[in-house]
């Protein structure tokens, strides 16, 4: 391959360039970026960098005198606009047309917004560097936050919000946060741990609008109650950011479509958030947005590029995340459905330090742990190794 672009320039697509060049390949490497900042982590968008103890410079995902050595041509504060594979190729908004033999997508995802939100003054959504350092701002002058959605992004935002000092309502429109991911007693926990913490949380309930004279006052919420407030973040999940592909022959379906080697046709892969790809280890499609994900499926469809079609190998990991709210670190690895058997095999449930076990039709399919890392990760090792649930069970029992 005589030129490679990679379109996406956060934690996916740089993990597929430098993956790429250790791999050994020596030709023209395009990175495209839509945003005008070096690669730089997104976790600390929602903890450290909004509660003001770290800096921008501290998130950068490598110092920027060693991009010399990846030997790029980078487009930052570039947007892709359109993909033709006929004539592969992409164009970009600024008129520049590239030409590749192989292309990863690593586009990433855009937040979701509530209809009809007004132009109200401090009404936010948390996905880049920009909003991250534009709400920080705002927080200075101690406002009274409104989260909405308790998700992973609105539950971290309104804990950081919290250590901060700050008056926090967090409106959720499920009957607990995080339900969907982790299951509603182990949510129940979560919204546990915000309350004891000072959050005004509102469950079970949508938002109707907002109201305000040039800037946000109130949220409205559908039950016709409303919240006071001068600064709110929507956080209300993403959409894969495939818009600009829709012309482009790609199966779009909540993302990329792609095979168990992340690709998606031939000569093109995804990674990251963008990628929805068969999983062999649950025979299930899935899409991840979890920063392991990009760092794992960044550098797999990398490989599978180089490797070319059949010889490419199956991307096959045990999904994992983390959150760090107030004194909690909250690890879950593998996948939940409703209905799977959960059984907490370690710790105390009161003391919020445990290990809780899932199991679906005999087999462990997931782990949850607060402020149990080790033990997380030999579990999400089991899982990989598609250990019974009684097996898992026996080991916590030995353990005990």
């Amino acid at each position: 391959m005589q030129t490679i672009v990679v379109v996406g320039a956060s934690l996916a697509g740089l993990r597929a360039v430098e993956s790429l060049r250790r791999l050994g390949y020596e030709g023209r490497l395009v990175l495209v970026g839509d945003e005008r900042h070096l690669p730089y982590d997104r976790p600390p968008l929602s903890k450290e960098l909004l509660q003001g103890k770290w800096e921008a410079d501290r998130i950068a995902l490598r110092a920027p005198d060693s991009y010399a050595e990846l030997a790029l041509d980078l487009r930052l504060g570039r947007r892709a606009v359109r993909l033709d594979r006929a004539a592969r190729a992409i164009d970009l908004d600024d008129g520049d047309r590239i030409r590749f033999d192989g292309l990863v997508l690593a586009t990433g995802c855009a937040p979701r917004s509530l209809r009809g939100t007004p132009p109200l003054r401090g009404l936010h959504t948390l996905r880049t560097l920009d909003d991250c350092l534009a709400i920080r701002a705002e927080l200075e002058r101690r406002p009274r936050v409104a989260v909405v959605g308790a998700g992973f992004i609105g539950a971290e935002v309104a804990a950081t919000c919290r250590v901060r000092g700050l008056d926090v309502t967090l409106i959720e429109a499920l009957p607990v946060p995080l339900g969907r991911a982790i299951g509603e007693e182990m949510g129940s926990l979560c919204a546990a741990l915000h309350r004891d913490h000072g959050v005004d949380l509102r469950l079970a309930v949508g938002v109707a609008g907002f109201a305000g004279e040039g800037r946000v006052e109130r949220v409205l919420l559908s039950d016709g109650s409303s919240v006071a407030a001068d600064l709110v973040v929507v956080g209300i999940g993403v959409a894969p950011a495939t818009a600009w592909l829709d012309s482009s022959g790609l199966e779009l379906d909540d993302g990329i479509v792609c095979d168990a080697t992340c690709a998606a046709a031939p000569g093109v892969v995804a990674a990251g958030d963008v990628a929805r790809w068969h999983n062999p280890l649950f025979d299930e499609r899935m899409r991840v947005e979890h920063w392991t994900n990009a760092v794992e499926q960044g550098e797999a469809a990398a490989a599978s590029l180089l490797a070319g079609e059949g010889a490419a190998q199956p991307f096959a990991p045990v999904p994992f995340f983390w959150s760090d709210q107030y004194d909690v670190k909250i690890q879950f690895a593998g996948r939940t459905r409703p209905g799977d058997e959960m059984r907490v095999a370690h710790g105390s449930q009161a003391e919020r330090r445990f290990v809780a076990l899932y199991g679906r039709a005999g087999r462990l399919t997931a782990v949850l742990g607060f402020n149990r890392p080790g033990q997380v990760i030999r579990y999400q090792k089991m899982i990989g190794e598609r250990a019974s649930f009684e097996e898992a069970l026996a080991r916590a029992a030995a353990a005990r």
